[in-house]
């Protein structure tokens, strides 16, 4: 764990960390969602006669909706969708994931969301959801953990992730922090890239079926199998942030 933390500092030619925030995904970190997206998006594109493959979903999450439909629609028909598809194709799927969705939370996600305010940092949100009740559900299940202006989401980049714009405007939410400033807990390889990309910490919570070592590959510096793997650990984590030096 020390030598993730100072191998950071190492690459970034940093002397020590600052942790003012900890910024989180929300599907798979914070909501038992992504089962339920998964099936989702495999149904609307059954319905559509577009092939996809097994489990593939769990590997575009995160990505916005047109994106991930477009890269379906360029395997089976060698295009983009049209700006009307995607929007027919989306409202479908979102469709199916409120049918599908239990609402459930993930085990351990308010124990460490609570650690983190008691420790005096700063929770941000950074997903690509674009639901527009996401406040609403955030505030009923994690009470005062996010605002809206500490949350980024699909309304609020231009790219989703791979690409670093949505963690580098969650350090600008954050209070406009530096990368040292913050550490991301993330469950999808593109999140993990994002994150990455952006140069901050990253923590992988491995919820999905995906093996460990997609996470790694993807750049994660720490993989936990749980929320509550990661609560019991997250002591550690920001006692070790404030103690490390290189």
């Amino acid at each position: 764990m020390k030598k993730r933390l100072i191998d950071y500092l190492q690459l970034k030619q940093l002397k020590r960390f600052d942790l003012k925030a900890v910024i989180f995904d929300m599907d798979g970190v914070l909501y038992d969602s992504m089962p339920a997206h998964d099936r989702s998006w495999q149904q609307t594109m059954d319905e559509c006669g577009l092939t996809h493959e097994p489990g593939e979903f769990y590997l575009h999450e995160g990505r916005l909706g047109k994106a991930t439909i477009d890269i379906i629609f360029q395997r089976n028909l060698q295009r983009d969708a049209t700006e009307e598809e995607a929007q027919r194709i989306y409202a479908r799927k979102t469709e199916l994931f409120q049918q599908y969705n239990s609402g459930a939370t993930m085990p351990g996600a308010k124990e460490v969301l609570d650690y983190v305010k008691e420790k005096g940092l700063k929770p941000v949100l950074v997903t690509g959801s674009g639901q527009p009740s996401l406040l609403e559900r955030l505030d009923l299940h994690f009470p005062g953990a996010f605002t809206p202006d500490t949350m980024v989401t699909a309304f609020d980049v231009v790219n989703g992730k791979p690409h670093p714009e949505p963690f580098l405007k969650g350090l600008i939410k954050g209070g406009n922090l530096k990368p040292h400033q913050a550490i991301v807990i993330e469950n999808a390889p593109l999140g993990i890239k994002a994150a990455v990309e952006a140069g901050i910490f990253t923590i992988a919570v491995n919820t999905g079926p995906l093996p460990d070592v997609i996470l790694r590959e993807a750049g994660a510096s720490m993989v936990f199998h749980s929320m509550e793997h990661l609560g019991k650990a997250l002591p550690d984590i920001i006692r070790l942030t404030a103690e490390v030096t290189v």
